[in-house]
């Protein structure tokens, strides 16, 4: 393990003490436990890039058609206010694996690697008995995106079917256990799905329980490759859009819309084939199937594309848990804010697996059953440095927030800068920050920021800091270098 990588455990554990068996015996008291004699279950995780909360029609969008995650949404948990603390693909990712922040595990940004000493959920799984699979987008390793990643940075998947990062979704490339480049035929999500089909058929009558992840990379931009069977759906010109989408953008935002829903939903039917091989296969009542995104995409509101800002659009994804009925879990809405970090834990508890020290996020899966709220009614959002010039053209910066159920807070590097009642205007077109009418609301939740990234040692420095304290380097467009070794103290 190189310097720098020891710098990402000296946040959170020591190095030399990253064995899976002194990371089950040193977990965390207190678990929910599974029913007597209950198997423990499989995971399912389907993981898609970029897809907003907001884009469903559980969610009340009148355009986009996705029938069969309306349907999942029915049958299961949704949690209503689910955000991702950094809305960029590799933080996201690398805390949904470790269960730990961006300034622990390190990547606050994309391309850079996570330490593949880090603890994470394949590995706890492993270790308690799971078989470990992933298909689709990584994008941890940091390595560059099109290169082989070897086993000892698989982060303890052991099937693997992988490309650290491709958006070319129609000519879509990967690795399994050699070097040699594969290729996915056709739309690559369609692809990726009839294989994690095969392994579902495949572990049917197995002993063992299993946790496989499918990460696909649409509905992310480019917005128009979706098959053409799906791209015929959608008349732009017919698509609603969100009133904070600014008039000079709207047949620009309408134009994106068709093509993101699109792919919406083609990823809506593919995960429908998914869960009628649980079905057929008999695997439906032993496992956890779980839907969610790394980050949502601004699509046009205040005239603003993809990710990296605080407004719900970017931060908010949707999460969407069906359980075996041995768990206990009723169909329901849950409105507690839940985060990246929170989702290993929540997981893992949900399976009756001890959750490692090493682990920052809360455990929901006692509120799940229907038990005591593990949060505090607030999560918080954060970007600690921004990477492309195109996001700083739409007013993207620096920033740490909260999100609770109905508010959200921010602060730049200047002071307060956001403040909106998400009840009474969910487009957040009504900034209520330092206006005197709020100044009580805004001194509450100013509160509860400060004292949430004092629990977290946070103490929002400006961007150039992280960069140079990790070795990190971003250029003009956004590409990150790791610059050199460096440990973080």
């Amino acid at each position: 393990m190189n310097t720098f990588r020891r710098g990402v455990i000296g946040h959170g554990l020591a190095a030399g003490l990253m064995t899976l068996a002194l990371t089950i015996s040193a977990a965390q008291s207190g678990p929910t436990g599974l029913p007597a004699g209950t198997r423990p279950p499989n995971i399912v995780f389907v993981l898609a890039d970029q897809w907003r909360a907001e884009a469903f029609g559980y969610a009340g969008n009148p355009d986009v058609k996705t029938p069969n995650l309306d349907r999942l949404e029915r049958e299961g948990v949704r949690f209503v206010n689910a955000v991702s603390a950094m809305p960029v693909c590799s933080p996201m990712r690398s805390s949904l694996l470790t269960g730990q922040r961006p300034l622990t595990h390190g990547v606050f940004l994309n391309d850079v690697p996570l330490d593949p000493e880090a603890v994470t959920i394949a590995k706890v799984l492993r270790s308690a008995g799971y078989d470990t699979g992933y298909i689709g987008k990584w994008h941890v390793d940091g390595h560059g995106r099109a290169d082989f990643i070897p086993r000892e940075r698989r982060q303890g998947f052991d099937y693997w079917k992988v490309l650290e990062c491709t958006h070319d979704y129609n000519h879509s490339a990967y690795y399994a256990d050699g070097p040699e480049l594969l290729h996915w035929e056709g739309y690559d999500a369609i692809a990726q799905t009839r294989d994690a089909q095969q392994y579902l058929r495949d572990h049917a009558q197995s002993q063992k329980p299993f946790v496989l992840f499918l990460a696909w990379g649409p509905p992310h931009d480019p917005y128009f490759t979706a098959p053409e069977k799906y791209r015929a759906m959608y008349d732009p010109k017919t698509l609603t859009l969100r009133p904070n989408v600014p008039a000079g953008e709207r047949a620009n935002a309408q134009k994106v819309a068709a093509g993101y829903y699109a792919h919406c939903t083609a990823l809506d039917d593919c995960f429908g084939e998914l869960r009628r091989t649980l079905q057929e296969a008999g695997l439906a009542e032993n496992t956890l199937l779980v839907f969610s995104a790394d980050h949502g995409d601004m699509l046009g509101s205040r005239g603003a594309y993809k990710k990296q800002q605080p407004y719900d659009e970017s931060i908010r994804v949707p999460l969407l848990l069906h359980w075996p009925k041995g768990l206990g879990v009723k169909a329901r809405q849950l409105d507690a804010p839940i985060n990246s970090e929170d989702l290993m834990p929540t997981l893992l508890g949900l399976c009756g697996v001890p959750i490692p020290k090493s682990v920052e996020g809360l455990d929901y899966s006692g509120y799940i059953r229907g038990k005591k709220n593990p949060g505090d009614g607030a999560t918080v959002i954060l970007c600690p440095v921004v990477f492309g010039e195109w996001v700083r053209r739409v007013g993207g910066k620096e920033f740490r927030g909260v999100r609770t159920t109905r508010y959200t807070y921010v602060r730049d590097l200047n002071g307060p800068w956001l403040l909106y009642d998400n009840q009474t205007d969910p487009c957040q077109t009504n900034n209520l920050a330092n206006q005197p009418k709020y100044s009580k609301l805004q001194a509450k939740l100013e509160a509860t920021l400060a004292r949430k990234l004092k629990e977290r040692h946070d103490d929002f420095l400006p961007g150039a800091a992280y960069l140079d304290k990790w070795g990190y380097q971003v250029d003009a467009n956004g590409k990150t270098s790791v610059r050199s070794p460096r440990a973080s103290k």
